[in-house]
């Protein structure tokens, strides 16, 4: 690495560096490679400073005279006038400028230049081609021939005020509105390319009312539209095109873009116009570069050295796409730094360029590495292939019209060559002599296109708009046409002003098949091209339209787009590229700003419990539906299942097959019962009670299929209170027997009163008065707040719960706290009654038998509350199971074996014999 210090003060290239007093240097670091470009463009710049090395790139202005001429005084176009005065291709002499401007230093350096851009002059044959092809046309103005007179403004203001006032002097006379001499008819101006240019043509001309058509780049601000009525545009609006940016940026989703433009008055009104826009669109810029202006050499250094600290950090930025507006020539110091960083990053970016932009240039620019350009786009002026213009570009050569003043500079520019028959100059050493066998064609497209670019397509429509006007002015007033005396034939009396009814009024299809007209403005209806530059190692390129901008298309609709046709970058390889200020959130993420970055700049947040995102980048997630909920990666809602014990699945089928085998049981136990009813053991317990307990328990095992299936409107209505009604039926029954036999062994003793109690009526009665209270109870239930299906969405995440709301919490515990009162006396009273005789002792397994059902049903309290969805159905269910054959196995299985295996032990002596072994 070397190391260049520059202090401030005054610089001497390749000299040593005064420091002024007081004040700190500056310190660079650049490599090898670097300090040869500095130096190479500090070669360019002294040679742009001594006048060596000059581009003029300013545009030319062309103005019209209705002279009429004989078809003998044509020469292939180019106008010779009647008085021999040669105008074509002719400027005005660098003297004759700066008589008004002498002492003017700043622009010393012209008095000798006469210089231009390659493209320039090609705005030049485009209007030669279009003026040629006009006065060969016998259908437009037939025995008239137009002629044109171009005038350079040298990118100078007050060239281009001294241009305009020459347009409207006597020939050869700088006097304007002094008709004397040879008086030239000026009808219309065609200039200039750029905005400040036509701005201070039109500041003169709209004073005589003539009209002016700009083929360039034109911003212009309300109060000047309506200001300037003489001015006419060939290209649409600028903000037009900044629309049309904001939508590519749209279709291809880059969100964080970097922006160029030239620190002058059109920059600013492109950040003005351009910053707005996109944060409307939600777009961000990682940054705004000014780049500066070509200036004198010191300064210009200056801020060459400064800037070129910072661009490096702009190239390295994550915005893979930037902006860029202005001229090419104006933007020369953005070329310089990419040159400078090209070699060194290799850094792929999608570079987006106004129709300002051209990426043909000058002489000594021709070799300049374009590369870091591939695939960038640009909002071209609209074009199309105009028949016989690239053939006419074939045909020209150095010394094809002798009027043709451009041609040689031109030409020596183009192919490095010298036209002169003088002795070569030092400065001319290297140049060989040129043949003039030379073609345009194998000039390089970043010096000279053959095809028509847009401004020489505007350049040649408006030929032919002026044209057509003033043919149509001439059949309207031809019967007013008169031969004056000692000259050719003129129009009578026409003005300026009369011409632009005319102008505003026409449309006609040029030789592309394109209609022309103006809008009622004065502007064009037209649209811009939207170009992808591909380049090649050799410095060629070709201009590949894969779309259009349309200003007049529905809004939101004015970009049209072949995506396919684009080549990008190839540093992307041919992938979409990427322009954001992170990375993407993915599906199932939200974005969450960071704090003090701007909006493009976030984090990547996971969606919260039950919400999701199904696309990347979503500014929030959004919430499924109730019946619906996320998957594993949140970015999908899928519908929820339905959750109920249902017969078709194992638990349900596995219930529904127990209750229906107890059943059956029930029904086995009672018909064995009822066939030996007439046995000791039978009698001995309460018979018809037996009967109604086995009843009620057959009843409890057919009760638990209503829990089973799909919850409707009357299974919810039986469940819980078909249960209830009928468990304490059983109960009742149990309990009537135990007080049964309390009551029946009390009663045996001498002088008890109890005697008269005993008998069926006492066990009735308790069974009627015990059911008919739980009856009650969920009669009032029912009345009050019923049971009703009802579906729980939020206790299982990916289920939907079936099931039977109990209507009223209150009421359905009173239920089972009925119940629970009924087993318990129940218990109390077999409990007590567990030491009487083993003959009429039931109280054992009455005890057990309710001791089992306390234990499930103390047991069911947890369970119940600790399950979900149709578990709680088969808790409840498997509850009513166990407790019923808890009764059922307790009660009667020992009585059945008895029955069945040991009738031996069923009669009346072995009864006695049991009761007297007791005693």
């Amino acid at each position: 690495m070397e190391m260049i210090t520059k202090r401030a003060g005054k610089a001497k290239c390749g000299g040593s560096l005064v420091r002024s007093p007081g004040v700190s240097p500056k310190v660079y670091l650049f490599s090898l490679h670097q300090i040869r470009y500095i130096n190479r463009k500090i070669y360019y710049l002294k040679r742009h400073r001594q006048g060596l090395l000059t581009q003029e790139l300013c545009p030319t202005s062309v103005a019209f005279q209705n002279k009429v001429v004989t078809d003998e005084e044509m020469e292939g176009g180019l106008i010779k006038f009647a008085d021999d005065t040669e105008l074509a291709g002719k400027a005005s002499t660098p003297q004759d400028r700066l008589k008004i401007q002498k002492d003017l230093d700043t622009l010393e350096h012209w008095t000798h230049l006469r210089k231009y851009s390659s493209m320039n002059y090609q705005y030049i044959l485009a209007l030669v081609f279009a003026i040629k092809e006009i006065n060969e046309d016998s259908m437009i103005l037939p025995n008239v021939t137009l002629g044109f007179r171009i005038l350079d403004n040298y990118c100078s203001r007050q060239i281009t005020y001294d241009a305009t006032l020459r347009l409207l002097s006597t020939k050869n006379r700088f006097i304007p509105n002094y008709k004397y001499d040879l008086e030239n008819h000026l009808i219309a101006v065609i200039g200039g390319l750029d905005s400040e240019t036509s701005l201070y043509m039109a500041t003169i001309l709209n004073l005589y009312k003539i009209p002016q058509i700009t083929y360039g780049s034109l911003v212009l601000g309300l109060s000047d539209e309506i200001l300037l009525s003489s001015l006419y545009r060939m290209v649409p609006n600028e903000y037009s095109q900044y629309s049309g940016i904001i939508q590519l940026l749209i279709y291809f989703r880059w969100k964080w873009i970097g922006l160029f433009a030239v620190n002058d008055d059109n920059g600013e009104r492109f950040f003005q116009g351009i910053v707005p826009m996109l944060f409307e669109n939600h777009i961000c810029f990682a940054f705004i570069k000014r780049t500066h202006k070509w200036t004198d050499l010191a300064e210009l250094l200056d801020l060459f050295l400064d800037d070129l600290e910072k661009f490096p950090s702009l190239m390295k930025s994550k915005a893979n796409v930037f902006i860029a507006h202005g001229s090419l020539v104006s933007m020369l110091n953005l070329i310089w730094y990419l040159q400078m960083s090209a070699w060194d990053s290799h850094i792929g970016k999608v570079w987006i360029v106004t129709e300002q932009w051209d990426f043909t240039l000058t002489d000594y620019q021709k070799n300049m590495d374009i590369l870091p350009f591939q695939g960038a786009i640009s909002f071209s002026v609209h074009s199309n292939d105009i028949p016989g213009f690239t053939a006419f570009l074939e045909n020209v050569k150095p010394f094809w019209r002798r009027q043709d003043g451009f041609i040689q500079d031109f030409w020596e520019k183009a192919f490095s060559c010298s036209l002169k028959n003088y002795k070569i100059t030092e400065d001319e050493e290297h140049k060989k002599k040129c043949t003039g066998k030379e073609k345009l064609e194998s000039l390089p497209r970043t010096f000279f296109e053959m095809r028509m670019t847009g401004q020489s397509y505007n350049t040649y429509n408006a030929a032919h708009a002026i044209a057509r006007t003033l043919h149509t002015i001439c059949e309207a007033k031809a019967k007013y046409r008169r031969r004056v005396p000692g000259r050719l034939l003129q129009f009578w009396n026409l003005q300026p002003w009369q011409f632009h009814p005319f102008l505003r009024g026409i449309l006609f299809n040029n030789s592309a098949g394109e209609i022309v007209h103006f809008d009622d403005n004065g502007k064009l209806v037209t649209g811009f091209d939207v170009i992808n530059w591909i380049t090649f190692p050799n410095q060629s390129y070709v201009r590949v339209k894969f779309g259009s901008l349309d200003p007049l298309a529905p809004q939101g609709k004015e970009l049209s787009i072949c995506v396919e046709s684009i080549v990008w970058h190839r540093m992307f390889n041919q992938i979409l590229p990427i322009s954001v200020c992170n990375d993407q959130c993915r599906p199932g993420h939200h974005k969450e700003k960071k704090e003090g970055e701007p909006f493009c700049c976030y984090i990547c947040v996971p969606c919260p419990e039950r919400k999701i995102s199904n696309q990347k980048d979503m500014d929030f997630c959004t919430e499924c539906q109730e019946d619906e909920y996320p998957n594993f990666q949140q970015n999908q809602c899928i519908p929820k299942f339905l959750n109920y014990l249902s017969f078709g699945e194992q638990p349900g089928i596995t219930l529904m097959g127990f209750s229906i085998a107890f059943a059956l049981t029930t029904v086995w136990v009672l018909r064995t019962f009822w066939k030996h009813q007439d046995t000791p053991i039978v009698k001995a317990n309460n018979r018809n009670l037996t009967y109604i307990l086995l009843f009620s328990l057959f009843l409890c095992f057919l009760c638990s299929l209503l829990f089973i299936g799909k919850p409707t409107s009357t299974t919810c209505i039986l469940r819980q209170t078909t249960f209830g009604i009928v468990f304490s039926l059983a109960l009742s029954s149990v309990l009537a027997k135990t007080i049964t036999v309390v009551l029946a062994f009390v009663a045996t003793k001498p002088g008890s009163k109890i005697r008269k109690w005993v008998g069926r009526k006492l066990g009735y009665t308790i069974i009627i008065s015990c059911t008919s209270i739980q009856v009650c109870i969920c009669c009032l239930w029912l009345l009050t707040s019923p049971p009703f299906p009802d579906r729980d969405l939020n206790s299982l995440r990916e289920e939907i719960i079936l099931e039977c709301n109990e209507g009223s919490t209150t009421m359905f515990c009173l239920v089972l706290g009925y119940m629970s009162f009924l087993a318990m006396v129940s218990f109390s009273v077999a409990f007590f009654a567990r030491k009487l005789p083993d003959s009429f002792n039931e109280a054992k397994f009455i005890t057990f038998s309710m001791l089992v059902f306390c234990s499930v049903w103390l047991s069911f309290g947890p369970m119940y509350l600790s399950t979900k969805g149709k578990y709680v159905v088969a808790v409840e269910v498997f509850s009513i199971l166990i407790s019923s054959v808890g009764l059922l196995s307790c009660i009667f299985f020992p009585k059945c074996y008895i029955i069945v295996f040991r009738s031996e032990l069923n009669n009346k002596d072995q009864l006695i014999k049991r009761q007297c072994r007791v005693i």
